[in-house]
């Protein structure tokens, strides 16, 4: 059995932690993916090297990796230039994943240009494309990426209003790669609806990894009571 279809129906949870983040740490990312593994998960999606390299001490499971760095006047950020993908592939990364939307890159070349060079530089590497819509989904696949994913989907300028699921829904129908969901999949129930339309995995993260953004949904809930006994 294949590394992609090992993580076929699976968890896959997304341990990253910003700059600024109170808990950007490789050895924090490290333990968090090892509890991960233990609660479950078949495989992790990690940020940077570092954090990368400190995950693989605690846990033997496939790694999806990316490098999130910001060019002067560029809105990708996923592992945007050939120099990331060296990176991680230099690491030994199971699935390097970038940005594969029609946005233009750091510099100046669109996803299919790029993905051409990095492909004809790394034969063997397994890719995975983050897309926001399903035409970028048709083009990832049409340039021979693995996997696509739609992690991208409400997070570029021209999707912020679409439903994750409905995307998800929609590159499934055009594609026949595997396609993973990811991007707001912030409950048990949503998992499972994207395994029942045909996700081959699922990449969970801020509600799991992310403890501020986890503490800040129940304190509003909260906030909402107060509010609501206040005008009784």
């Amino acid at each position: 059995m294949d590394l992609v279809e090992k993580l076929k129906s699976k968890l896959i949870v997304s341990c990253q932690a910003l700059e600024g983040e109170p808990l950007h740490d490789s050895y924090i990312m490290s333990k968090m993916a090892l509890a991960a593994s233990q609660g479950g998960a078949a495989g992790i999606r990690a940020n940077t090297v570092k954090d990368i390299r400190a995950i693989k001490r605690e846990i033997k499971l496939p790694i999806i990796g990316i490098i999130k760095k910001d060019y002067p006047d560029n809105d990708v950020r996923i592992t945007p230039t050939t120099k990331e993908v060296r990176e991680l592939y230099q690491e030994g990364c199971d699935i390097i994943a970038f940005d594969a939307t029609c946005r233009k890159r750091p510099d100046g070349k669109g996803f299919t240009e790029f993905f051409h060079k990095v492909k004809k530089e790394f034969p063997q590497q397994l890719f995975m494309a983050d897309v926001s819509t399903t035409e970028e989904a048709i083009e990832a696949e049409r340039a021979g990426v693995d996997i696509v994913a739609t992690t991208l989907a409400g997070y570029t300028a021209y999707t912020e209003d679409v439903v994750p699921l409905q995307v998800l829904e929609k590159v499934l129908e055009v594609v026949s790669i595997p396609v993973i969901a990811e991007g707001n999949y912030d409950t048990p129930e949503k998992v499972k609806e994207a395994l029942e339309l045909g996700a081959h995995a699922v990449v969970v993260g801020s509600a799991i990894t992310r403890p501020q953004l986890i503490t800040k949904k129940f304190a509003a809930a909260i906030d909402q009571v107060d509010e609501y006994e206040s005008s009784k």
